[in-house]
């Protein structure tokens, strides 16, 4: 079946995702929707592709069948609900949203009327990190014992007037803009976590959200994992993430390049590995996509979209309910740093406390 479907915000993202998705075989852009004229009217006249302003409007198209949502966090509940119970499948941006509870909501909604709901976190469509998923699960390092997971980047490296992704409360901040992507990744791996730690939010360039993220989590089984992620650091020429998982019998390392490996013997060594160090890299571990733009794992994730609304699960990731436990992941950080800032926040310089206090409604 041919998938009519619409891209809603026209940011960079919901551009990426416009470029790739009306490649794909599987779909048919039926229209584009933003806020913005300005924008809409120069795709619809140079991009053929007809041009909506209003979301409620878009809604009531004739055959239309899904939405492709990448608009600021704080518009997703009500966008993706509206979507959701006119019948249409979702492919919404990350994080799905900033309450756990209303995740779970939308998720209960989707399937409840057996419709595909899909969250854009795209490092499960990365061949090493998928890789890092089977390796665990077939018990290659045994017993795992602790994780790291890490994230930088050179996203906010002088202070400037924010876009909504440096605003308090309307989702942005490294926490939910950045260190989303390596907890989700944590959360396919091993679970929702059980709780936090201890968590530290901090302030460099960004006036009034995070710049850094910190935590301590204890995952289920006994495995604890240790957080960091940092947007303002200049060392890195783009976002570098990176996952570390320690095990009784061995080691894994992977970013989006290489994964390495380290195999005392002691679990079961699958087949392409050996005792000792083995190394494989990205470009044999991912597998082929039908139109490349900026990188597979963006195309994988909506053929995988699409596939799975024509009834092919497999392969399928990033639902509403796994998107609604990296929610909560966050939100145990944010508990745990925002209460231990809170009583130190006598020593703290105003801006500071400004931000805390605004962040906890006070």
């Amino acid at each position: 079946m041919s998938i009519n479907v619409a891209v809603v915000g026209l940011g960079k993202m919901g551009i990426s995702h416009l470029g790739i998705v009306n490649a794909l075989e599987d779909f048919n852009v039926v229209a584009i929707c933003d806020s913005s004229a300005l924008v809409g009217d120069v795709i619809e006249k140079y991009g053929k592709l007809h041009y909506v302003s209003n979301y409620d409007e878009l809604l009531k198209m004739e055959d239309l069948h899904a939405v492709i949502i990448a608009t600021p966090t704080t518009a997703h509940e009500p966008m993706v609900r509206k979507a959701l119970e006119r019948g249409l499948h979702v492919m919404c941006e990350k994080p799905l949203t900033l309450s756990s509870e209303e995740s779970e909501a939308l998720s209960l909604l989707a399937e409840s009327k057996g419709l595909i709901g899909q969250v854009g976190y795209h490092n499960r469509y990365i061949g090493t990190f998928s890789e890092v998923k089977r390796l665990v699960e077939s018990g290659a390092i045994g017993k795992v014992s602790h994780v790291m997971c890490e994230a930088y980047g050179p996203v906010v490296l002088k202070p400037s007037k924010p876009t909504w992704r440096g605003k308090a409360g309307n989702g942005g901040g490294c926490l939910y803009d950045y260190a989303a992507h390596p907890l989700n990744l944590v959360n396919w791996y091993f679970g929702r976590p059980e709780g936090c730690g201890g968590a530290t939010l901090k302030s460099g360039f960004s006036a009034e959200v995070d710049d850094e993220v910190y935590a301590i989590l204890h995952l289920q089984n006994g495995i604890t994992c240790n957080v960091s992620v940092n947007w303002s650091d200049a060392s890195v020429r783009k976002m570098t993430t990176r996952i570390s998982v320690w095990g009784e019998g061995g080691k894994i390392f992977a970013d989006r390049q290489e994964i390495q490996v380290f195999l005392t013997g002691n679990g079961a060594i699958p087949e392409g590995y050996e005792e000792g160090w083995t190394v494989k890299y990205i470009t044999e571990l991912t597998p082929p996509v039908s139109f490349y733009l900026r990188g597979e794992e963006y195309s994988a994730q909506l053929e995988a979209f699409g596939r799975a609304i024509n009834g092919k699960r497999e392969g399928w990731q990033n639902s509403l309910a796994s998107a609604a436990d990296t929610d909560a992941t966050i939100e145990m950080i944010r508990a745990v740093a925002f209460g231990g800032e809170a009583m130190q926040a006598a020593a703290q310089p105003a801006r500071a406390r400004g931000f805390v206090g605004r962040l906890m409604g006070r």
